[in-house]
């Protein structure tokens, strides 16, 4: 299992487009990834469950990969960096 922390620095935080595009990418890796927020879970393979967070600019948020772990990990952290 890899953890890490992403500050959002997107003025949207996590809005509709780019969750979409996580869950999307989490999805055809067939991975096992948690996105925390505030004492909040949510799988990152699932828009709504992403939406429903409430992850603004500025907030920190814990990303948990369980399944498939180097190889995820690179792709879910590159892409946190290009659009969160």
């Amino acid at each position: 299992m890899k953890t890490f922390e992403h500050k959002v620095k997107a003025s949207e935080g996590i809005h509709a487009r780019p969750a979409g595009l996580l869950a999307k990418l989490v999805k055809e890796m067939n991975a096992s990834v948690i996105i925390s927020k505030g004492g909040k879970s949510a799988d990152a393979g699932k828009l709504l469950s992403l939406m429903n967070l409430g992850v603004r600019k500025d907030d920190i948020i814990t990303v948990t990969i369980s399944n498939g772990e180097d190889t995820v990990y690179e792709k879910i952290k590159n892409f946190m960096d290009e659009n969160f």
